[in-house]
């Protein structure tokens, strides 16, 4: 059960990215994340609102629960992280091709076993190990066929942007499994957004709106929507994969990180982008690397 639903969720979050580039061609981050997070918060205002002073919601599976402030102190910490690798991943999308950036976020499992060896001193088995090897190849031949792009790895700074952001996410997927298995799922989802409405107010106010007139405008489109539609769905789903008894965050990240194939659709149809045949090649050989994780674990 919990493998379906984290496919699905890998689905979803493909869509996710597509429409977050369109959302954020020639148009302003730092409004645009703002109104995805706040679209989000109102979707889940009502849920509260419910839970908190009817009975209505109770035994659903969009009933939100009071919480301990150690609970809250956690989750707090989470939305931290994740704004500050959103923040890192929207710059990154809006200035980079969405296949080179989504290639690179999908080897986030990657750096949760690279993490996992260097914090906890686990020991990788051979398919794990063949996993990471090949994932990391599959970078650096990626940084081969972004210099034909003109994308230097070493000197574009939307490139390490994008790695900012994926070491980010594999802090959080981790961070992820406690607070799920000690914190209800939809909670978690719900007071997450909230706290990054919090977060991303007074950024929005300090780094972007004293200097609106000199950078990129905002501009409204339906694609913002839709962003936080189809993460909200996404992640309801992942959550809810990872309560279920025998659900393991690594395989689940790993699921979830196949929707990379979505993307590279797009870029295909909608973005044309270039060296498609090699960028092919290279993305086969990070979901084989996956793969091999997958069996691993």
């Amino acid at each position: 059960m919990w493998i379906t639903l984290s496919v699905f969720s890998a689905l979803l979050l493909g869509g996710y990215e597509v429409t977050k580039k369109i959302a954020l061609d020639h148009n302003a981050v730092f409004p645009v994340l703002f109104w995805n997070i706040l679209l989000g918060a109102l979707i889940f205002l009502p849920f509260s609102a419910l839970s908190a002073w009817t009975g209505w919601l109770d035994g659903t599976g969009v009933y939100v629960p009071a919480l301990s402030l150690r609970a809250h102190a956690g989750i707090f910490i989470k939305a931290a992280i994740v704004l500050a690798s959103w923040i890192f991943a929207y710059f990154a999308m809006k200035n980079l091709p969405i296949i080179l950036t989504t290639a690179i976020k999908s080897t986030q499992p990657v750096f949760i076993l690279i993490g996992a060896i260097l914090i906890f001193a686990e020991r990788l088995n051979a398919y794990q190990w063949c996993g990471v090897l090949l994932s990391m190849a599959a970078l650096m031949l990626f940084s081969l066929t972004g210099r034909k792009e003109g994308i230097s790895f070493r000197h574009n700074r939307w490139v390490w942007f994008i790695f900012a952001a994926t070491l980010l996410g594999a802090i959080n997927s981790l961070l992820d499994k406690y607070l799920v298995l000690n914190t209800d799922k939809v909670a978690v989802q719900v007071y997450t957004t909230y706290y990054e409405l919090v977060l991303i107010v007074p950024l929005l106010f300090w780094l972007w709106w004293p200097r609106r007139k000199e950078t990129t405008p905002f501009r409204w489109n339906a694609a913002i929507v839709w962003v936080t539609v189809l993460l909200t769905l996404s992640d309801y789903l992942y959550f809810y994969a990872l309560s279920l008894d025998g659900a393991l965050v690594s395989v689940v990240s790993t699921i979830r990180k196949a929707g990379v194939i979505v993307p590279f659709i797009a870029g295909i149809i909608l973005f044309h982008e270039k060296n498609i045949l090699t960028k092919a090649l290279l993305l086969g050989l990070v979901l084989i690397g996956m793969f091999l994780l997958y069996l691993g674990t």
